[in-house]
């Protein structure tokens, strides 16, 4: 028999945009996290499968589902996601809400505007921060901060992949306002470098996420635990240096993802940083304040 698991990608959590599981994060929530993430990664492998049909999508969603919530055995992602949270006594929401996400994915190939899109990242993004803020013990009052961090995240990801994503899915989450309103228009995403319609509409996608991402600096004020802190002021470094990649150059023609090196280089400034402003009980600075 065919598995959900059979059907993934090969991409695993160390290909991601941000730190997994790292390091950083204590073992005792390690195991955890894995298999969360082992669940959701399969579960977006089998929403972008290039060779699946929508209907096949959605009845494997819908089984990943069941057997998250106790229906079945055979989908060893769905039982060792469902295990694991049984020993923490924790609810599966945030799961299930990414499987809605997935869902979306199948059904729905073009957004209207940038609330559509909010409300998408409300599913397919903000879960994930929510679910390591309650894997340690955060108040939900840290919600806001990590939603905004984990939209941006997103969206960032939606900017550097906008060409493959339209190419391989014809899936585009580029809001159809935007591109209007720069007189550009959905084809461009098949070029080979963007047109200046395209251009001008994705750097204003990326400036206004920027300031999505800014509304999510004050998050590690609100967190507690020592290595959260940490593993979040890594990923607010990415992101950070990634907007700012997709707000000079074109993501159909020019890099914007980072090497090893500067991955290396960010990490090591940001634990740095996080270190001293919990040394010291400073609030974290905007990105304009600290002159990033």
């Amino acid at each position: 028999m065919t598995t959900a698991s059979d059907l993934r990608s090969g991409k695993t959590h160390r290909d991601e945009n941000f730190p997994v599981a790292s390091f950083l994060i204590s073992p005792r929530h390690r195991a955890l996290i894995l298999a969360f993430y082992n669940f959701v990664r399969t579960a977006d492998d089998i929403a972008d499968h290039p060779e699946l049909d929508p209907a096949e999508k959605l009845r494997l969603l819908d089984l990943l589902e069941a057997e998250l919530l106790g229906k079945g055995e055979t989908q060893d992602v769905a039982v060792a996601l469902r295990r694991a949270f049984a020993e923490r006594a924790m609810p599966p929401r945030h799961a299930l809400d990414l499987l809605t996400a997935f869902r979306m994915d199948v059904e729905k190939l073009r957004y209207e505007n940038w609330d559509e899109l909010i409300h998408y990242c409300r599913y397919s993004a903000m879960p994930v921060g929510r679910f390591m803020l309650d894997v340690h013990g955060e108040s939900t009052s840290t919600w806001p901060a990590s939603d905004a961090i984990c939209a941006g995240l997103q969206i960032n990801n939606h900017l550097q992949d906008c060409g493959k994503d339209y190419r391989a899915l014809n899936r585009v989450y580029l809001p159809r306002d935007a591109l209007a309103e720069s007189g550009a228009s959905v084809e461009m995403l098949g070029e080979a470098k963007s047109p200046a319609p395209l251009l001008a509409c994705l750097h204003k996608l990326a400036a206004r996420n920027a300031a999505l991402l800014e509304e999510g600096r004050s998050l590690n004020s609100g967190v507690k635990d020592f290595r959260l802190g940490l593993e979040i002021a890594v990923i607010q470094a990415f992101a950070d240096r990634i907007v700012r990649l997709l707000q000079e150059r074109d993501p159909l023609s020019e890099r914007v993802h980072l090497s090893p090196l500067e991955l290396l280089g960010h990490s090591l400034g940001a634990l740095a940083g996080e270190t001293g402003r919990r040394a010291v009980g400073r609030h974290p600075a905007s990105r304009s304040a600290a002159g990033a």
